[in-house]
C-alpha cells in the first residue's frame, strides 16, 4: 500500500490558508481518482480515503505533530517508508505533499530524502520516521514580498495567487499519478521545471 500524505491544520478557520495546500491536493486527487470520501481513522487521528493500493491522508493533529500520525499509518496499514518499493517501479511507499515558503506561490519541486529547510511537520515526520526513501512534493506559497514564514503560512491567498494556486494543485494531482504509475524518475523530469 502506498500512503500519500497532504500536510495540512484542522479546522475551518485553516481550511484555504498557505499551509493547508497539502489537504487541498488530496482532495482534488481523491476526486479526480474516484476515491470514497475521507472518513476520521482515530487510531491514526487522519482523515483518510483509500482503494486497493492507495492510502490518502490528512493528518487531524496540527502542522508541528505530523509525525504522530505518520508513524500510526505505517504501522497500522503496513508500510514502509524505505527499503520496500513497489513492483519494480522504485516508488517510495510513502509520499508526503505540503506547502513552501521557499517556492514561490504556484511552482512544484517533488524531492527525495531532503532536509526539512524549517518546514515544521516534515521535521515532525522526519523525526518520526527518518528520512531513507521519504519523497516529497513541495508546492510553493511564498508571496512576492519578503514576509517572516510565521506571518504567512496562516493567511489565504490573494485572489491573483488562488488563480495560480488552483493550477497548480491540479498539477501536482497531475505528478502523483505520474508518480504512482510511471515511477518517481518520470514524475521529477516532468514536473521539476
Amino acid at each position: 500500500m502506498t500512503i500519500i500524505i497532504g500536510l495540512g491544520n484542522p479546522g475551518e478557520q485553516f481550511k484555504n490558508t498557505r499551509h493547508n495546500v497539502g489537504f487541498m491536493v488530496l482532495d482534488k486527487f481523491a476526486g479526480e481518482n474516484n476515491f470514497p470520501n475521507f472518513e476520521l481513522n482515530k487510531k491514526a487521528n487522519a482523515l483518510i480515503s483509500k482503494n486497493e493500493n492507495v492510502l490518502l491522508a490528512k493528518p487531524q493533529t496540527f502542522m508541528n505533530e505530523s509525525g504522530k500520525t505518520v508513524s500510526k499509518l505505517i504501522s497500522n496499514f503496513k508500510c514502509k517508508p524505505y527499503g520496500d518499493f513497489l513492483r519494480v517501479k522504485q516508488i517510495s511507499n510513502l509520499v508526503v505533499v505540503h506547502d513552501d515558503i521557499d517556492l514561490p506561490v504556484g511552482k512544484i519541486k517533488i524531492i527525495k530524502e531532503r532536509g526539512s529547510a524549517g518546514h515544521k511537520g516534515v521535521e515532525s515526520i522526519i523525526k518520526s520516521i527518518g528520512n531513507d526513501g521519504l519523497i516529497r512534493i513541495r508546492i510553493g506559497i511564498a508571496p512576492e514580498k519578503e514576509i517572516e514564514a510565521k506571518k504567512i503560512v496562516l493567511k489565504k491567498f490573494t485572489k491573483k495567487e488562488q488563480e495560480i494556486l488552483e493550477s497548480a494543485v491540479k498539477k501536482t494531482s497531475e505528478a502523483l499519478s505520474v508518480l504512482l504509475k510511471e515511477g518517481l524518475e518520470k514524475a521529477m523530469n516532468e514536473y521539476n521545471k
